[in-house]
């Protein structure tokens, strides 16, 4: 399809693939960690459930917007794969179906394994009488209060169907006249409802609706029923809306965010077989054509599935579930010595889900209670459900510092949650900025500005992940703390550029989009070419959760065909196609799907001790390095270097969980060998085997004391 299109608008489409079939692959990756018999059961059960989630949220945000840009933009072409918005939907649908199969043949097995260990969904129909007889009392009881079902008529209109809510679809026939039926599932009724007798048998709601529904229609002869869920685009930008007009800009995100349940469907699930007339009915009310239309045999919800692991015993739980593990205190911080001392000292680095965020949260807490603190300044994507950090930012402002928060209202599905919490923190004092027109602020960098009699000094931390306390603990993310005054000073001028909407300010250190952060990037790339070009080391090692930006690709490419040694690991969408002769044949791909979600972004240039690395918030998508605020932060600390360049190589030698990204598209698993390799049990075996253990009260003295007598160091570039 690509090979024959060689040439438009000056793009070379011989070694770059469409943007969301490559998601499409991540996404079947996941899927498939659930099909691994070395992967605990119920975990199984989560990895189904966390790829259902993904496909829910691909279509309500891409599938959405190309569906948009096919209204509007028919003529346009994706500057990667060379199709229109149409042949993207027409691949997308071709990729999605076997994906389907996929999942329900998944889920059979999985559901076969639990119902050996007598944890079973039982269908309605399959029970003895007697329970069916105490069910139908249940559904009586508390069911049926509840139900408001609707027969579509003259008096009663097609109505509203939410975004993503299970329904029960009828086709109801009386006096030779069908009608259509439907009846939403209520919100406060437990999804599973569990049998008596041995085991853990239970029932989903849906089922036991579906199963005695008959009666709610009388008058009706029932002809088909199926459950059903619509999903509708939820791709509302609120930077295409004119929102000058208003100087309330959080009353108007609560507005788009209600707007968001009442888009176009792009999307009809109907579970079971017989749903011929109801898909045929729904096509033409909802104008869905049929390749927008997916069977399943599995449910179509399955967050149920957390909540059957809190309902098996302890045992089961133990057998079935990943060992549990608490994150540690940073293998570098001494406990009960203050955090704001220790970064005085020396940079620290934390690595994510292995580190505790606490360290970060310590750190706030001391400054929110220190003299010497003058200010806060941080910025804010998403935050966990219980934020402890806005607790000290609110102390901190209510002890009379400083405190600027630059919270992003913006974060997709997390607006809600940040609008709730921006209230708070102007209730305490803080001085809140809701972000840049028309460029999301994505960046994680948290600013605190002292003074002593020494004059001014700064700590700053600079992380690739959010400052979530929750996904901390399940996300491989770095987070840098430093009290260098070089990039002290540059974090300084990146709020006062936010604060006055400077985009265009310019960084002696960090690289920050939209204005230098591409432009850095190439040119490190272009630095290593050049290096090839003359037989000098060199090589380039990338991190990331995405690569689409089309001039980063080309880059690339260049680098590769100069000779440039190039390592992309990439979690999700690789645009490019490594291995093409003359292209990217110097380029090699690869992915890790495994426990915990990858997202630390790793940008090094380089070979030994020459490496210069970066890490940042941002990916190498267009979006990102383009269309959002964005920070990447120099390694100085040799130490800090050597540490990361070591959790690269674990990275590359991983043969577990790391798959490797073919020419044409498609990944396969690497050999195994007698040194097998899972990084993310590496990093996580070694975080247990350094952490600190309680010091005495004795040792933190003496630390103190070091302190006083040989002051703090100053960091410098090496």
């Amino acid at each position: 399809m690509m090979e024959g299109r060689m040439m438009n608008k000056n793009y070379d489409f011989s070694y770059t693939q469409d943007r969301e079939l490559s998601w499409l692959k991540f996404n079947e990756r996941v899927l498939r960690e659930a099909d691994k018999k070395n992967v605990p059961i119920f975990e199984r059960l989560k990895f189904l459930e966390i790829f259902t989630n993904n496909l829910d949220e691909f279509f309500m945000v891409r599938v959405g917007s190309i569906h948009e840009m096919s209204l509007i933009h028919d003529n346009h072409r994706d500057i990667r794969s060379d199709l229109t918005p149409e042949e993207q939907l027409d691949e997308i649908a071709k990729h999605v179906r076997p994906l389907y199969e996929l999942r329900d043949k998944i889920f059979a097995k999985v559901s076969g394994e639990l119902a050996d260990k007598k944890i079973k969904r039982c269908q309605i129909e399959e029970l003895e009488k007697e329970e069916k007889k105490k069910l139908k009392t249940y559904y009586e009881a508390m069911i049926l209060p509840v139900l408001s079902p609707i027969v579509i008529g003259k008096q009663h209109p097609f109505p509203h169907i939410p975004n993503k809510v299970l329904q029960i679809g009828l086709i109801l026939k009386k006096k030779e006249k069908i009608s259509f039926g439907i009846i939403g599932l209520p919100k406060d009724v437990e999804r599973m409802i569990f049998l008596s007798g041995e085991g853990r048998r239970y029932v989903l709601l849906e089922d036991i609706i579906l199963y005695f529904c008959d009666e709610l229609f009388e008058n009706y002869t029932v002809e088909e029923k199926a459950v059903l869920c619509i999903t509708r685009s939820a791709d509302i930008n609120p930077d295409d809306e004119i929102y000058e007009s208003t100087d309330d800009y959080r009353t108007h995100m609560k507005k788009i965010i209600k707007m968001r349940a009442r888009l176009k469907p792009v999307r009809l699930e109907i579970e079971g077989n017989r749903h011929k007339e109801i898909k045929k009915y729904l096509s033409e009310r909802l104008s869905i054509s049929e390749q927008d239309i997916f069977k399943s045999q599995a449910p179509l919800d399955l967050k149920y599935v957390y909540k059957l692991t809190d309902k098996v015993s302890k045992e089961e739980r133990k057998n079935g579930c990943y060992r549990p593990f608490v994150p540690a205190l940073n293998r570098d911080f001494i406990p009960g010595v203050s955090v704001t001392k220790q970064i005085l000292e020396e940079d620290k680095l934390l690595s994510f889900p292995f580190d505790s965020m606490d360290t970060f949260i310590e750190l706030l807490k001391e400054s929110a209670k220190d003299k010497e603190t003058l200010s806060i300044k941080i910025t804010i994507y998403r935050l966990a459900r219980q934020a402890r950090i806005v607790k000290y930012l609110c102390e901190a402002a209510e002890n009379g510092k400083e405190v600027l928060v630059l919270m992003e209202l913006r974060a997709r599905f997390d607006e809600e949650n940040n609008i709730n919490y921006s209230e708070i923190l102007e209730e305490a004092g803080c001085k809140v900025m809701y972000g840049m027109e028309d460029y999301k602020v994505h960046s994680k960098v948290c600013l605190i500005t002292k003074k002593n009699s020494r004059g001014i000094y700064y700590i700053t931390q600079i992380g690739t992940g959010n400052y979530n306390e929750s996904t901390s603990k399940l996300y491989t993310d770095l987070s840098l703390m430093t009290a260098s005054e070089e990039i002290g000073h540059d974090a300084s001028v990146f709020f006062h550029n936010m604060a006055t909407f400077n985009l265009q300010g310019t960084y002696k250190h960090l690289l920050v989009a939209p204005s230098s952060l591409q432009d850095g990037i190439i040119k490190r790339i272009e630095r290593e070419k050049m290096k090839a070009e003359s037989f000098q080391p060199c090589g380039i090692f990338m991190k990331m959760n995405s690569l689409t930006d089309r001039k980063i690709i080309d880059e690339l490419s260049k680098a590769s065909n100069a000779g440039v040694p190039i390592f992309l690991l990439i979690r999700g969408i690789c645009c490019i196609r490594p291995g093409i002769p003359g292209k990217t044949e110097n380029i090699r791909v690869e992915s890790i799907v495994g426990r915990f979600l990858e997202h630390s972004r790793i940008y090094a240039f380089g070979v030994g001790d020459d490496t210069e690395i970066y890490i940042s918030s941002a990916d190498m998508m267009t979006r990102n390095t383009r269309r959002r605020v964005e920070v990447a932060a120099p390694i100085y600390d040799p130490r800090l270097k050597q540490r990361i360049l070591k959790m690269i190589d674990v990275m590359k030698q991983d043969n577990i969980q790391a798959q490797v990204l073919l020419s044409n598209g498609e990944y396969t698993t690497k050999k195994k060998c007698e040194d097998n390799m899972n990084s993310q049990i590496h990093f996580l075996n070694k975080a247990k085997r350094l952490a600190p253990k309680e010091k005495t009260q004795k040792q933190n003295f003496f630390y103190q004391v070091k302190g006083i007598f040989f002051g703090k160091k100053k960091l410098r570039k090496k």
